[in-house]
């Protein structure tokens, strides 16, 4: 009994402190973090929403909104031909912005592969274009030493065993309803084509650094880890894929193994995300405008700096920016991305140092008003991202013993540190505060940095 007890009581104590008994596989903190080093290191990747709906040009999701019957989406099928895509060049506008690694549909909801699969003829080798465009894009992006990574929907509106659910475009309103739609589908067949796809994609095209599910949605008329057989899919693909990266969609959060990075979408943290109290590691995906997939008509499109300062806040709370392009149905990137790339593209070729390797800078440093601090632990170099250029007196609050030099970023320009200039500054001063003499004209750059050697 007194065994029986003690056992209790750390099944107990295990659970309150958040350690999950259930397993995916076994891997320490430590081994975790060494995984996850390099994506880590990159801070920055570029998301890819490419398919059927690029023909459509209103929205990825526009089979369930404007609820397409597979009949009538069976036309852009048909004709789908990217006759000017050129998966070098996106490499090199990938990279030119300052990207480290990229993630590209394979599948998403609409259920078309953009893979050659033997397990559907619902591919891209039966449309007019005829070639697999995920292999053409590996060895591109590849080529230029880009970290390379897979969407897959676990979610499909095509497959015929698909069981109906609320995201569905002949979602309905009540259970007779969904029972009387799926009650000749099987999702036990769905699943096992899921998990044959999955292994396709993670086994004809080398190694793949990230995984990106997508996605569950428990509840009525939802789906869960259940569903998608999520726990055997994960052991899978961590046989096939040991040092791959994997979200958190496929509903295993409570898993050891289930997944390695959380994705608010479209969303800006108030502070690093954490689980059981612990900070975890995460990556905010992002749109240029207010749709993923191509969309001719939506002009809600983020200028510069909001662009940049989505990447620097990111960073500024230990995370990643996974920021998405929708090529157009021709191949190509549209006008407005490929600006919006260069100009990202010319500000990281100066600035790249103030987000690669960086993360929420040391709770001693204040961040002075209107500024994002981003820190590099291996450097020991602090960086101040002015978002509202300053008059020349930037006074820097409690960090006087800390700082033994400052320069801007840009240039490797020497800024002059000092006590607070001027009667009204100085008597709103403390011992330790310092004075940067900026000059009066802002650099020509978006958002100055200031990079601080500290001591």
């Amino acid at each position: 009994m007194k065994n029986l007890l003690i056992s209790l009581f750390l099944i107990v104590c295990i659970s309150q402190n958040g350690f999950s008994q259930k397993k995916i596989w076994d891997e320490t903190a430590n081994e975790k973090t060494e995984r996850l080093a390099w994506w880590t290191e990159a801070r920055f990747g570029m998301f890819i929403h490419w398919g059927l709906y690029a023909q459509a040009a209103r929205h990825e999701w526009v089979k369930k909104n404007e609820r397409i019957s597979d009949a009538d989406y069976q036309k852009y099928f048909e004709i789908f031909n990217p006759d000017l895509f050129d998966p070098a060049e996106w490499a090199k506008k990938a990279k030119a912005a300052g990207m480290k690694y990229a993630v590209i549909t394979t599948k998403h909801h609409e259920g078309f592969n953009m893979f050659a699969s033997e397990y559907t003829d619902y591919n891209i080798m039966n449309t007019p274009y005829g070639k697999d465009i995920i292999k053409q894009w590996v060895d591109a992006f590849r080529a230029e030493g880009l970290g390379i990574g897979f969407y897959y929907s676990l979610i499909d509106w095509h497959h015929p065993e698909y069981t109906i659910d609320r995201v569905h475009p002949q979602s309905a309103s009540t259970t007779e309803e969904y029972d009387a739609l799926n009650k000749d589908r099987d999702m036990g067949i769905y699943r096992a084509y899921l998990k044959n796809q999955v292994r396709e994609i993670l086994t004809n095209y080398g190694k793949i650094d990230i995984l990106w599910l997508d996605y569950s949605f428990p509840g009525e008329f939802g789906k869960d880890h259940n569903d998608w057989g999520s726990v055997e899919l994960l052991k899978m693909v961590r046989e096939l894929q040991p040092e791959i990266i994997v979200n958190d969609r496929a509903d295993l959060k409570d898993y050891q193994g289930g997944w390695d990075f959380t994705t608010p979408e479209q969303f800006k943290v108030k502070k690093w995300p954490e689980e059981n109290g612990l900070r975890i590691p995460w990556e905010t995906c992002q749109t240029f405008s207010g749709s993923w997939g191509y969309y001719r008509d939506e002009h809600t499109w983020k200028d510069n700096k909001q662009l940049l300062v989505l990447l620097i806040e990111s960073v500024s709370k230990g995370g990643n920016l996974l920021l998405n392009v929708g090529p157009t149905a021709r191949g190509t990137f549209d006008e407005r991305a490929d600006k919006a790339l260069a100009e990202m593209g010319e500000w990281m070729k100066v600035n790249g140092r103030s987000v690669y390797g960086c993360t929420q800078a040391p709770d001693i440093f204040e961040a002075p008003d209107n500024t994002l601090l981003t820190y590099n632990p291996k450097t020991n170099r602090l960086y101040i991202h002015l978002l509202d250029y300053p008059m020349q007196n930037f006074l820097i609050r409690g960090m006087g013993d800390k700082i033994k030099y400052a320069q801007f970023l840009h240039d490797a320009s020497e800024i002059k540190m000092g006590k607070p200039y001027g009667h009204w500054i100085a008597q709103e001063t403390e011992e330790n505060d310092i004075n940067l003499l900026l000059p009066v004209t802002k650099p020509n750059v978006e958002i100055p940095v200031i990079e601080l050697y500290l001591k």
